[in-house]
C-alpha cells in the first residue's frame, strides 16, 4: 500500500513554509538557550551534544621532537619513558622559553562557536605537572616559570562568557611526573626525603582544584583523568570540592570510582550501539591530542560530521580536541575542518542539537538517525544512486517525509514493502557533506531494530550485534602508534561447533555475496549458513590485522527474515578474531554485487 503526500502543490509548500519558519526559530533562535549562563546542570553536555576538548601545554613546544629525534604518537605523553624519557630537570627548563604570544582566546572561543560547540574543555594541568594557569600551589606554572606570564585561562574563561559558551578544565589528579609523590613522578622530595602520594595530594592536587573551581567563573565541567590506583577517599575529596565550589558542574566519569556523573569511552573510541545513561566519546581532530609537528592527518569536515553525528545517534556527546602549536596559534587545516562542519551544523542544527538516540539502536549502510519527539532526522552520507533509499522495520505511520536543503523543504513519496519504508529521492545529492531527510511520525517511533540487508549495497554487521554460541565477544584494544588507540569487539576463543548468529531481513531475494573480516594465525576455514538453508565454507589466509575477506554466495529464496550463523572450521581456531560479516546483494546483469558493479562502472 503506498502512503503519499497529497494536496495542491501551493497548499503543500505553504504548509512546507509554514513548518520550516517554525523550525527555524525552534532550532535556530532557541539554541540560544544553550548558552552558558542560561543552562542548568548538565544541559549542555545532555542537549549540546558536542564540544571543544583542548591539549596544550610545555610538551607542545617540543612538538614530538627531542634532540632532533623525531617521537611519533601523542605528544603530551613526550615526557614518558615509553616515548623521549625526559628527566624532571631538563623538562622543567622548557618553561624558561615557552612563550606563546600567538595565544587568542577570543579565536579560539569563536573557532567553538563557529565549529557548533557549546562548551570548551582545556587542559589545566596534564601528567607532565606543569599548571596552564597561575597556581599558588605550584611554581611550576605558566605565569610563574615562563617569559609570557600570562594566566591564558583567565583569557579563555571570560571569552567563553563572551561568546556563550560553557568552560571546564582537564586535569590530571593521580598522575604528575615532576611533582614528588605524584603518581610516575619523584620518589623523594627535593631535600632527599621519601614522598607519598598523600604528599602530593594534599599540597598540590587538592589546592589546585580549590584554585579551579573558585578562580575562573561559572565551570561547566571538571575532566579528572587516569586515576589509576588513587584511593576512593581522595577522589571523593576532589568531587566534594567541584560539588561545594560549582555545584552546577559535571565531574568526569574518569575521575575513579564511579564518582562521576556520566561515561567517558576510551580515547577515540566512538561506539557501534545504542548506550543507555549519560555519555561521551572523546577524539581529536588528528592523530596526537597534543600538536606534533609531523601530523597532518586531519580529519576531513565528513569524518568529522560522521562521528559526531555516530555519537549522537547512539545517544552521546561527542568532544573533539585541538592541539594549538607552541605559540598558542591552532593548525589551519583543523580550524578549516571544523569551520566547515560547522558551517553545516548551522544549516541543520535539529539533527545534533536536543535529540534522542536512533530508535534501530545501530547505523544505517547510507547512514544515520537522530530522533526529537516524534520526528526523525536521516542523515544520509552515502547517497543511493538507485534514487531509492531503504528504512527497515519502522512500525510508527509516517505522516510526511521532507528533503531538507538550504532552508527549504521539499516534500518526498515514499512506499511500503514487505515491512519495509522506501524514500524516493532525486538521483544526486542535494548536499556536498551529508544530505538531511526530516520524517514526521504519528508518534514517537517505534522499530524492529532486526539489521535490514540493504538491497543499494548491502549491509555489513559487526560481531558484537550477535548471539554467539560458545565463543565470546571481547573488547581488543591496541595503538597504531603511542596512544592511538583502535578497538574493536571482535568474536573470539572459538571451539568446535562454536557459533555466532545474527537475525537479518531480507527484502530482496536471491544471492548474496558474504565477506568476513577477521584476523589470525595461518589459514582458517570459516564456515557461513542461512539457518535451516544454505551452508558454504572457505579457507582464506589470515592477516596481522582485521582485513576483509571474500567467502562465497549464499541465497536467501523470498523476502523475510533468516538466521545467518558464521563459525570458524578448521586451522588455529583459537586465535580466530572475527569482526564482522558483509552480505552483499549480487547485482543480477554483472554477476558481482552491486556495489562493486557501481564502482567499477564510474
Amino acid at each position: 500500500m503506498k502512503a503519499f503526500i497529497l494536496g495542491l502543490i501551493g497548499a503543500a509548500l505553504m504548509a512546507v513554509t509554514a513548518h520550516s519558519a517554525d523550525m527555524d526559530e525552534m532550532w535556530g533562535e532557541s539554541t540560544v538557550k544553550l548558552r552558558a549562563e542560561n543552562a542548568e546542570r548538565g544541559e549542555l553536555f545532555d542537549e549540546g551534544n558536542y564540544a571543544m576538548f583542548i591539549h596544550w601545554g610545555l610538551y607542545s613546544q617540543l612538538a614530538n621532537r627531542v634532540d632532533g629525534k623525531t617521537y611519533y604518537g601523542i605528544g603530551e605523553w613526550i615526557m614518558d619513558p615509553k616515548m623521549a624519557g625526559i628527566p624532571v630537570k631538563d623538562y622543567k627548563q622548557l618553561a624558561g622559553t615557552f612563550n606563546p604570544t600567538d595565544f587568542d582566546a577570543k579565536a579560539i572561543a569563536q573557532l567553538a562557536k563557529d565549529a557548533g560547540m557549546k562548551y570548551i574543555v582545556i587542559t589545566a594541568k596534564h601528567h607532565d605537572g606543569f599548571a596552564m594557569y597561575h597556581s599558588e600551589a605550584c611554581d611550576f606554572n605558566i605565569v610563574d616559570s615562563t617569559p609570557w606570564k600570562t594566566d591564558p585561562m583567565k583569557e579563555l574563561s571570560a571569552a567563553c562568557r563572551e561568546a556563550g559558551l560553557g568552560f571546564g578544565f582537564y586535569y590530571s589528579h593521580s598522575q604528575d611526573w615532576t611533582f614528588p609523590g605524584g603518581r610516575k613522578g619523584p620518589e623523594v622530595d627535593e631535600n632527599g626525603n621519601p614522598a607519598t602520594f598523600d604528599d602530593y595530594f594534599t599540597k598540590k592536587c587538592l589546592p589546585q582544584v580549590e584554585e579551579l573551581t573558585t578562580q575562573y567563573g561559572p565551570i561547566e565541567l571538571i575532566w579528572f583523568d587516569t586515576p589509576g590506583g588513587m584511593e576512593k577517599h581522595y577522589v571523593q575529596q576532589l568531587v566534594d570540592i567541584v560539588r561545594k565550589n560549582q555545584p552546577k558542574a559535571l565531574v568526569s566519569g574518569r575521575a575513579g570510582h564511579d564518582l562521576g556523573d556520566y561515561q567517558t569511552m576510551g580515547d577515540m573510541e566512538v561506539p557501534h550501539h545504542n548506550i543507555e545513561g549519560m555519555w561521551e566519546s572523546v577524539d581529536t581532530t588528528n592523530d596526537s591530542w597534543a600538536y606534533a609537528w609531523y601530523d597532518q592527518r586531519w580529519k576531513a569536515p565528513k569524518e568529522i560530521l560522521h562521528r559526531l553525528i555516530s555519537c549522537v545517534g547512539r545517544g552521546g556527546t561527542y568532544m573533539l580536541n585541538i592541539g594549538p602549536t607552541d605559540t598558542g596559534a591552532v593548525p589551519d587545516r583543523a580550524a578549516r575542518s571544523l569551520r566547515d562542519a560547522g558551517e553545516w551544523i548551522r544549516r541543520y542544527p535539529q539533527v545534533v542539537y536536543g535529540t534522542d538516540a536512533s530508535p534501530w539502536q545501530h547505523a544505517m549502510p547510507w547512514g544515520d538517525v537522530t530522533v526529537r519527539e516524534d520526528r526523525m532526522f536521516l542523515s544520509v552520507f552515502d547517497w543511493p544512486e538507485s534514487g531509492k533509499l531503504f528504512l527497515p522495520g519502522l512500525k510508527t505511520k509516517i505522516e510526511s517525509v521532507r528533503l531538507l536543503q538550504d532552508g527549504k523543504a521539499t516534500p518526498i513519496k515514499w512506499d511500503s514493502e514487505e515491512g519495509w519504508k522506501v524514500l524516493e529521492l532525486p538521483p544526486a545529492a542535494p548536499e556536498h557533506l551529508v544530505s538531511v531527510i526530516e520524517i514526521d511520525l504519528a508518534d514517537a517511533p517505534e522499530v524492529d531494530p532486526t539489521f535490514g540487508l540493504d538491497p543499494n549495497t548491502g549491509t555489513e554487521i559487526l560481531a558484537e550485534f550477535a548471539n554467539v554460541e560458545g565463543a565470546k565477544i571481547v573488547k581488543h584494544r591496541w595503538m597504531e602508534k603511542f596512544g592511538e588507540w583502535i578497538c574493536v569487539y571482535p568474536a573470539t576463543k572459538w571451539k568446535s561447533g562454536d557459533k555466532a548468529v545474527w537475525e537479518v531481513d531480507v527484502l530482496t531475494p536471491g544471492d548474496y555475496d558474504v565477506r568476513l573480516t577477521y584476523t589470525g594465525e595461518g589459514r582458517l576455514v570459516w564456515g557461513v549458513d542461512v539457518v535451516g538453508g544454505e551452508h558454504i565454507q572457505n579457507q582464506q589466509n589470515a592477516s596481522h590485522n582485521y582485513q576483509e575477506f571474500p567467502i562465497g554466495w549464499l541465497n536467501f529464496p523470498a523476502p523475510g527474515k533468516y538466521k545467518v550463523a558464521v563459525s570458524c572450521l578448521e586451522g588455529n581456531i583459537e586465535t580466530a578474531m572475527l569482526k564482522s560479516i558483509r552480505l552483499t546483494p549480487l547485482d543480477e546483469y554483472r554477476g558481482t554485487p552491486k556495489r562493486m558493479a557501481s564502482a567499477a562502472s564510474k
